[in-house]
């Protein structure tokens, strides 16, 4: 088999459900686990998915939390994320997001600031969706990336560089939204979303991975590269950002190991229509589960995609 690296991108609540939709899609298309990826890298929702890949936890009943009706699987997901608590950090969010927003003017300006959910249900749902792997780090190579606040630095957990916490937390803080999630705090520094620094981080495979890969997966739901029609502005500001900094990490990767097979899944125009304008909507999670899955029936067949997912992923 090839060895294979996963890249698992940010997009919010409805971007993890694409995730989801896209990895059990190639999973029966192809017979691969995607648990058998030699490292992955979750950013922020892919942070998400990529615990419960490790957890071997891709099902529907994993998505949907069972057999719970519309309005009970809407309370369900809201319990956990999209817990109130009462906001903070006004100092901190002057310190670290205002006063520097205003040098240089940009998204980091919200950093730190205040927020009305809190992070640990992220946490609580990791441990809900992975069970004891969230207290613990996977054996195989898993990568979270989080924004160090004091440090304005991309942090790497699950590396020698990063200080060591459990799964769950590391995805608390690679999910926390600057103005949507309090920081959370990890030996008593506060990490924002890695999100802020790159919506997938790809160039972390080549840094991280002991030899060259075969084959790198990168799904990316915030990097649309369509033009879509009645968009909210900052959707386009988004898709621009996340596909300009998706090629940056591209170009690395080629330059870096010329012979390895990429291929990127970003959503449709019809897969977005379902998963925006609020990528934090949790009532839109299912519609965008299978929207994509109706899209991936089709991009899956699409000879540039399937020949080298069959070689890579299939054996035989």
């Amino acid at each position: 088999m090839s060895s294979v690296g996963l890249v698992l991108g940010g997009g919010g609540i409805t971007g993890a459900a694409y995730e989801f939709a896209a990895l059990m899609a190639i999973r029966m298309a192809t017979g691969w686990n995607p648990d058998d990826a030699d490292i992955i890298i979750g950013t922020s929702a892919g942070a998400t998915v990529a615990a419960v890949t490790r957890a071997n936890r891709l099902t529907i009943e994993t998505l949907t939390g069972g057999d719970h009706g519309r309005t009970e699987y809407v309370e369900h997901m809201n319990q956990f994320l999209l817990r109130r608590t009462r906001p903070t950090g006004f100092g901190r969010w002057v310190r670290h997001g205002l006063l520097p927003g205003l040098r240089k003017p940009g998204l980091e300006m919200t950093l730190g600031g205040p927020a009305p959910f809190d992070p640990a249900g992220i946490a609580d749902y990791v441990e809900h969706l992975a069970g004891p792997l969230a207290r613990e780090w996977p054996e195989k190579t898993t990568l979270i990336t989080a924004f160090d606040l004091l440090d304005r630095r991309l942090v790497v957990f699950g590396s020698d560089d990063a200080p060591a916490t459990s799964l769950g937390e590391a995805v608390a803080a690679s999910s926390a939204v600057p103005m949507v999630y309090q920081p959370v705090e990890i030996n008593g520094r506060p990490y924002v979303d890695g999100g802020v620094a790159s919506g997938t981080s790809a160039h972390l495979v080549f840094e991280h991975a002991k030899n060259p890969l075969d084959f790198i997966l990168i799904i990316a739901p915030m990097a649309s590269e369509g033009e879509r029609t009645n968009a909210r502005f900052y959707e386009g500001i988004f898709d621009r950002l996340g596909s300009e900094s998706l090629s940056r990490e591209l170009e690395i990767i080629e330059a870096t190991w010329p012979e390895t097979d990429v291929v990127v899944l970003r959503p449709d125009a019809a897969v977005l229509a379902a998963a925006r304008p609020n990528p934090m909507s949790v009532e839109q999670t299912i519609p965008t589960f299978l929207r994509t899955l109706a899209f991936l029936r089709r991009e899956l067949a699409e000879s540039h995609v399937w020949d080298l997912l069959a070689e890579h992923l299939t054996e035989g």
